[in-house]
């Protein structure tokens, strides 16, 4: 048994899509204000200020994402992008794209808020 935490239990396929420009700066689930230039996403049943790494079906590119919002609401969809999250995974020359998704521990590399901007971690 490890004693590190890097248990893949929580790998999740299916679609994954991005927010359009006129949801910048309307509020999240967790009271930030979406910024499409963020490494944020929407999941339905993660928790909000969970990290998990997207990771491209078909090119094998990944980025790692903060779990800030709910949705999506589309059938199929598991996961909705930042632009700057789905720009990573070359995910915005189409409507959406076959990714996995599996939950990370936040790492130094990982990018944050720059703003000072706390993470909410209340769930609610």
């Amino acid at each position: 048994m490890d004693s590190c935490h890097t248990r893949h239990e929580a790998v999740q396929t299916g679609e994954a899509s991005w927010y359009a420009e006129k949801f910048q700066g309307r509020q999240t689930a967790n009271g930030e204000h979406f910024d499409a230039g963020a490494l944020t996403a929407a999941h339905r049943t993660l928790p909000l200020g969970s990290y998990v790494r997207v990771r491209s079906v078909a090119t094998g590119k990944s980025v790692v994402v903060r779990i800030n919002d709910r949705g999506p609401y589309v059938k199929g969809r598991i996961i909705d992008l930042s632009y700057a999250a789905a720009k990573t995974l070359g995910l915005t020359d189409a409507r959406s794209m076959q990714v996995q998704i599996e939950r990370v521990e936040h790492t130094s590399n990982t990018q944050t808020e720059s703003d000072g901007g706390g993470i909410l971690t209340t769930g609610r």
